[in-house]
This record gives structure tokens, sequence and C-alpha cells, in this order.
């Protein structure tokens, strides 16, 4: 009877938790064993990852559910605590989108929570993180599932039109004038009739007037000057006047009639006061016009703004809009083939730099990394942030991140087996995301990068994997592979886990302290890597 082999505590099957911490793992979604990270990591996870898709495992209606009653309950135990971190997220353009962020804002205005929560949510956090009509709306919609229209509700949508500036109001009312939120369509004035805020000043009563009735008066008032722009272009009858409507009055391309957003001419003028997210959106337009031909001073003015950092810092633009819009770019036509353009270099590598300066400011660690990527089947399914990239496509984009900071980097790719994926610095995102495409996928087994350093006798100060946690085919578990490391080759090394996906299983020791969790696509995960590896957190 092998009973030794049956009973050991160092060398576990990741398909039977390890003996003695059995009250402390749990069965991820694969049937492997792993630790439980609670509701809070679930619920940062959501706020950045979002359940959009669910996982390769789970659908989508279960993953959603699940990170909503882990929100609940986080907001439930740590109330204004939780609103704060919500809007930390939101504000800082942490996350690939705002709408996990203002979903767990809503569930934060649920009656059964204290006044002092509510308040906060509703009152405190909502301006800051619906700071645009179109997360107005999102959030009125999710609110509305969660409560009724009570006097706080009404006043904190009250405070969002009464409190923001009036230029800034105007360009609000017209840029976003409705949006369909899942099944219903909502409106500015719909808001209003809900929430019946009183103007309190001569400007918010035009604002207000024009939402309902749609009239101005006869005489322009500075500050709203848009909203008479609007009007008049919307009037236009040819394109020399659409250009010198646009100049006269700063008007941005969601302002211009669609008939005329043909004409190069129209472009150029609109071209100096384009919003960041919106030169994303229309880069291919502006190649496909011939606007951005080499040379041009168009051109340079587009790369300029693309790679001007204070603009990216601004536009809280997120890492991965930056990703979108260059694998878009890249195709050379649009989604639907009807447009087309021709690809330019420089463009394409002022969007990689904008990419990269995305990302917090990261002092790096000069530490001996080991990066691994998991590239198993269940990394290939779903999204991140509800987004077109997969969480295996998603890792590779944040290895490259820390390999293009830190000196001392060793990357590899791992699911039931090992897979030699180099990242140099030299790399480009277009060439490492192709490669990952290309790689082999099979089983999970997160012990591999510890196996693997310890086989070769690689010196490593910190492992750093990016996974979704769904771990279950190795013969030992990786919190047993990383302590025979340690032992073995007297280095107290630590580990980083990049979660992917938005569960609360993790392959971290929550008694380790050197382990950390951090989540993937989080702005300030490069940061936090750099940090927690140097020793500095």
């Amino acid at each position: 009877m092998p009973y030794g082999t049956y009973l050991q505590s160092r060398k576990t099957p990741q398909s039977q938790p390890i003996p003695g911490r059995e009250q402390e793992m749990v069965r991820n979604d694969a049937g492997g064993y792993v630790f439980s990270g609670g509701d809070e990591l679930l619920f940062r996870r959501f706020l950045i990852l979002g359940a959009e898709g669910g996982t390769y495992y789970v659908d989508e209606k279960r993953h959603v559910i699940r990170a909503g009653n882990a929100t609940r309950n986080t907001i439930r135990a740590k109330g204004v605590e939780a609103v704060r971190e919500i809007e930390v997220v939101s504000v800082e353009g942490r996350a690939p989108r705002n709408t996990p962020a203002l979903v767990a804002l809503s569930l934060a205005t649920h009656p059964s929570l204290d006044a002092e929560t509510r308040r906060a949510a509703l009152i405190e956090a909502l301006p800051k993180v619906a700071r645009i009509g179109t997360h107005l709306f999102q959030f009125a919609h999710f609110m509305q599932l969660q409560r009724g229209w009570g006097r706080l509700a009404r006043e904190g949508i009250a405070n969002w039109y009464l409190k923001m500036d009036p230029k800034r109001l105007a360009y609000q009312v017209l840029k976003y004038q409705a949006r369909k939120v899942e099944t219903q369509r909502w409106s500015h004035r719909d808001l209003l009739r809900l929430a019946h805020p009183k103007p309190q000043t001569e400007e918010q009563q035009i604002v207000f007037r024009y939402i309902t009735q749609g009239d101005l008066p006869q005489e322009e008032v500075e500050s709203l000057r848009i909203l008479w722009g609007f009007e008049r272009i919307k009037a236009a009858n040819s394109k020399d006047e659409v250009i010198s409507i646009i100049r006269d009055y700063n008007l941005t391309w969601e302002f211009v009639p669609g008939q005329w957003l043909g004409y190069a001419d129209v472009w150029r003028a609109l071209l100096p006061n384009l919003p960041y997210t919106a030169l994303l959106r229309n880069l291919g337009r502006l190649s496909h016009l011939r606007i951005t031909r080499p040379f041009s001073d168009e051109a340079e003015l587009v790369v300029s703004r693309l790679t001007n950092p204070e603009a990216v810092r601004q536009s809280r633009v997120h890492p991965i809009t930056i990703y979108i819009a260059m694998r878009q770019y890249g195709l050379g036509h649009g989604e639907r083939g009807s447009l087309r353009w021709i690809v330019d270099r420089d463009v394409l590598e002022a969007l990689e730099k904008a990419f990269l300066m995305a990302f917090q400011n990261v002092e790096p660690a000069g530490k001996r990394l080991l990066l691994g990527i998991d590239v198993s089947g269940s990394m290939g399914w779903g999204t991140v942030g509800g987004l077109p990239i997969t969480p295996r496509e998603g890792a590779a984009l944040m290895a490259l991140v820390t390999a293009k900071t830190e000196p001392k980097v060793h990357t590899m790719a791992f699911s039931h087996q090992f897979t030699e994926f180099p990242i140099h610095k030299d790399d480009t995102i277009e060439s490492i995301t192709r490669r990952m495409r290309d790689t082999p996928f099979g089983n999970t087994d997160c012990s591999l990068p510890m196996i693997y350093a310890l086989k070769n006798r690689i010196p490593v100060d910190a492992f750093v994997v990016y996974t979704d946690n769904e771990t279950w085919y190795g013969k030992i578990h990786p919190v047993q592979a990383l302590e025979q490391y340690r032992q073995k080759m007297g280095i107290p090394a630590r580990l980083i886990v990049v979660g992917m996906t938005a569960t609360n299983f993790t392959i971290a020791d929550p008694e380790d302290p050197g382990t950390l969790d951090v989540v993937g696509f989080d702005t300030a995960t490069p940061r936090l890597i750099s940090d927690f590896a140097a020793g500095r957190i």
C-alpha cells in the first residue's frame, strides 16, 4: 500500500486539494483545485475585465450573475470604500470599458444598503463615473432595475445636469442625444422628465428648453454657441458653408451631417479639433481620403497627436482601444470592406507608441523575471472587457509591455507543455499577436513555469504568470512547485498572478507574502508587477 505517495503534501495532483488545506481551496471551472480570492478579487477583476461572453467553461449568464453577486457582497461589506474603488478605476481609465463600473455603481444604489453608501454612489461618484451622456443613460437603465426613482435617485441625476459646466453640458446634449441600452431607448428628455431638475441659471434654462422643445433664443449665448452652430450646420447647403460653420463654432465630426463627411476638405477643417478617441476611430477614413498622405502637414499632425503623452492621459483612452484601432487600421479596410485605404507605417508606429503610453508610468524592477503566458484552450475563448480580443491575445500584449520595460526578462508560453515564445525589445505588437495566434494550445498546467526554471537551473527573482487560473492538468500544484524552486535554488522567488478572466480563482497562495494577484489589462498592472518584483510593495 503506497501510503506515502497518496498522502504526501509536497506534491499533489492539481485534481486534488493540497492535504491540510482543503478548507482554503476550491474547485475551479475546469475541475482543478486552486485558492479562492473571495468576492473582493472577483469584484476587482469584474471592474476591469467585465463578464461579457462568459468563459470557456461558463456561459455568459452564469458568469455575469456570479460577478454581480460578488460585487453586491463587496459593496455590502465595504460600503463607501467599495464605491470609491469603483470611482478610481473609472476616473483613471484603468478598464477597457466603463460599463462594468456603471453596473457596479448602480448596485451600490440598492435600497437595502445604508444611506451613506447610496449617497456616495448617487451624489458623489455618479458625475465622475458617468462622464458622458451615454454613461448616464446606461447608469439610469441599470439603476432602474435595482430601485425606483426616489428622492435620492432624482437628486443624483438632476445634479449631473445642474453641476456641469454649461459649455460642456451643451456638447453632451448634442453628441449623445439618445442611446439604446439593452432593450430600452433613453434620451435626455426622458431623464429630465424623471429627475425634474430645476434650472438655476439662464444657460441651464436654454439647454433644458432645447432638450424638451428643440428651440433656441434669437440671440446666441457665448457659452452655448455650439447649439446654434449645430442648428446652422443641419441647414447648410454647400461644402464651403459647412467648413465655415465648423471653423466658426469649433464643431467636431459628430455634429456634421453624413452627406458632408465624404469630403477631404471637411475633414481637414475638423482635424485640429478632433478628440483623441474620434481620431483613433477615423484613421482609416483620413487615409482613404488621402489626407494623411506621406510628408503632408496633416500626416505630421496626426502622428504628433497620437503620440502626445498629455493627449493620451487626458483622453483616458485604454490600451486595448488603441490596440483595436491599430489592428483595424492595419487591415487597410473597414469591417465590412466598403472603405479601403493605404496603410501608413508612420501611423502604425505612432499607434504602437501610444499603446505603451496608455499604461501608467513604470519604473523597472531590474530583477530577473520569467514571464509565463498561458496559451491553453480556455485562454482562446471569450473576450477582454467585452472587446474583440481573447484573454490569450491580451496576455501576450501585457507580457510585451513588461518585456519592453524590464532589462532582464525570459518569456515562455505553456499549456500542458512548454512552447518557445521569446519576446525581444524590438518586437512589435503586430509580430507578437501574429505569433501568439500561431502558437499551439492544449490543457492547462500553471506549475510549468516553476518546473521549467528549476529543471534548467534558471535563477529567477519573480515569476509572472498570465492565466485564467483554470489549471487542472499538472501532477503538482503551482504553489508546491514554487516552494520546491525556492528551496532547491536558494532564491526567495516571488509569484505574480495576472488574472485574465473575471473569476475568483487564483494559483497564488493567500498565506504567502511572496505572491500577488493583479488584474489583466488594468493599466496599473505593469507598474504593480515591477514594484512587487523589486520589493517596493
